[in-house]
């Protein structure tokens, strides 16, 4: 994480300055000729929020989504306290934290409950459902429900047809993968990655940027090659970061560059000088969507969820980072447009069950350990592990690249100092040794052939991997509970035009039907 320091400490000096000139320009009415639509009153935002104020709002011109995928508060406190305790390292007797992240300081919070028609534990689908429909439906199912009979028209879709408004979709995850296919697609499953990519196609948005799109060719090779289709409904369809920035269509669809894993722009800490991040690919969409139309955008922070699952706390927190630098461009914008600017920013659940705290670091905190972590968990499989396991690497040379790579060192190193917090314990050695092991002699397997033991200390992750983040993570003072997702309640931060609106608990549900309200789309 060294090399993305010197950006995020940039970062956290400005967010103070950022926040005090979107202060100044939060506004809960717009002047009427920015919108032709109807105007909306806070009584009408939510079927079930019990909300008094009863002034009276203009529609917001450009609205921003930003969905961090799997983040709650402790995906978003720890990438705070990072920062926090990588500022604090020259006063060691007083911790300080301030709001590093770009949203911290909106004027508006409030807190949304995530759970589905399935479980208190919900998927992205179900959740981005809610959020994009005002509908809860089964875990899996875009945008239609329970039955699988009935589709639910989307916030985008209306805003479209209804206020001529454009729309933009932004991923660093799959552009057909289930939180951005819950503004366009309605599919029972979300798996079917081909039939989700033909309503993108469809949908005729104006702009689509970030990761490729799984089964381009259909599940069995055999269908027509969605980007070839995109092309011959109009679109401009570009793979590089200069075609994109030359590019000016009406419609385009822009894939990054760099793609890492399953086709998925690189996690934040793996990518290098010069290549496009989140915030990039929201500035193109600000110069795509234009202002004269008004616009929406939804941008998804989409492997924060990937690095939760994989229990990649480094990860996690360079992704959020990101994150909030995309929001940094939204306000900059905001800034310009106070009076007709509304900027949203929230979760659709909570993966892992992240955890500031730790049974073996008590009361206390090592978090500027994940500072020695260079590489991703995902990177590291394909750029070291893979290699491990074809060479049958003795476990001592493994190590060295540990050492280099996540700052973890084995007892007898020549750099090991008895107070040393990345020192290996005996225990963790063997923890080690017994997960190089199997990773060398077994590999990854499915869920269903291993012992309940070996499932919760691996997962279905690489055994080696995910032992070395979960060590590195416990040193630090962090620590995770799940695999998979939780039921965590996930925040709303709003600025900007009909941000009070969000105050409060309310349910997922209710973050459509305030936009809704808001826009007075039906």
């Amino acid at each position: 994480m060294r090399k993305n320091l010197k950006k995020f400490t940039a970062l956290a000096a400005v967010t103070a300055m950022t926040a005090s000139m979107m202060l100044t320009g939060c506004s809960s009415s717009a002047n009427a000729e920015t919108t032709t639509a109807t105007t909306a009153t806070a009584t009408d935002a939510a079927t079930t929020n019990d909300v008094t104020d009863t002034k009276e709002t203009s529609v917001p011109k450009y609205i921003f989504l930003f969905i961090g995928d799997g983040m709650s508060y402790p995906q978003i406190q720890s990438a705070n306290y990072y920062l926090s305790a990588l500022a604090d390292t020259n006063n060691d007797d007083i911790v300080q934290s301030k709001s590093n992240l770009s949203f911290m300081e909106f004027p508006v919070a409030g807190s949304a409950q995530t759970y589905d028609s399935s479980s208190f534990c919900p998927d992205s689908a179900s959740t981005a459902t809610s959020i994009s429909t005002g509908y809860k439906t089964y875990s899996g199912t875009i945008n239609m429900d329970e039955t699988m009979t009935k589709e639910y028209e989307t916030i985008a879709e209306k805003l479209k047809a209804q206020l001529g408004y454009k729309i933009g979709v932004i991923s660093t995850v799959n552009l057909n993968h289930a939180t951005p296919a819950a503004f366009y697609a309605h599919q029972a499953s979300r798996n079917s990655y081909y039939e989700i990519g033909l309503e993108l196609i469809e949908s005729d948005f104006e702009y689509f940027a970030g990761g490729g799109l799984k089964q381009k060719i259909g599940k069995e090779k055999d269908k027509e090659d969605l980007y070839e289709l995109a092309k011959k409904a109009g679109y401009g369809v570009y793979f590089t970061r200069d075609e994109a920035v030359k590019a000016a269509d009406d419609k385009m669809i822009i894939i990054d560059e760099t793609l890492a894993d399953s086709d998925a722009m690189s996690y934040d800490m793996d990518t290098v000088d010069g290549e496009w991040q989140l915030a990039d690919y929201v500035s193109k969409g600000i110069e795509v969507l234009g202002e004269e139309d008004g616009f929406f955008m939804m941008v998804e922070g989409g492997k924060i969820d990937w690095a939760c699952h994989a229990n990649d706390a480094g990860a996690s927190i360079t992704d959020t980072l990101a994150l909030s630098d995309a929001v940094s461009v939204a306000v900059d914008f905001y800034n310009k447009h106070p009076e007709e600017t509304l900027i949203l920013v929230t979760g659709d659940h909570e993966t892992g069950g992240l955890t500031i705290g730790f049974a073996g670091t008590n009361y206390d905190t090592f978090l500027t350990n994940l500072e020695n972590q260079n590489i991703s968990y995902a990177k590291f499989d394909s750029d070291y592990v893979a290699g491990y396991k074809e060479n049958k690497t003795d476990f001592e040379t493994a190590m060295k690249d540990v050492k280099e790579l996540f700052g973890l060192m084995l007892p007898g190193d020549a750099d090991a100092t008895k107070d040393s917090t990345m020192v290996l314990t005996d225990y963790e050695v063997e923890k080690l040794k017994s997960a190089y092991e199997r990773t060398l002699n077994v590999g990854t397997s499915s869920q269903d052939k291993m012992t309940q033991e070996e499932y919760v200390l691996y997962g279905t992750y690489e055994p080696f991997s995910v032992t070395i983040t979960h060590i590195l993570n416990n040193k630090s003072g962090i620590a995770f509970t799940s695999y998979s997702h939780t039921g965590l309640p996930v925040p709303v931060f709003a600025v900007g035009n009909g941000a009070e609106l969000f105050e409060g608990y309310y349910d997922n549900t209710d973050i459509y039907n305030n936009m809704a309200a808001l826009t007075g789309v039906k």
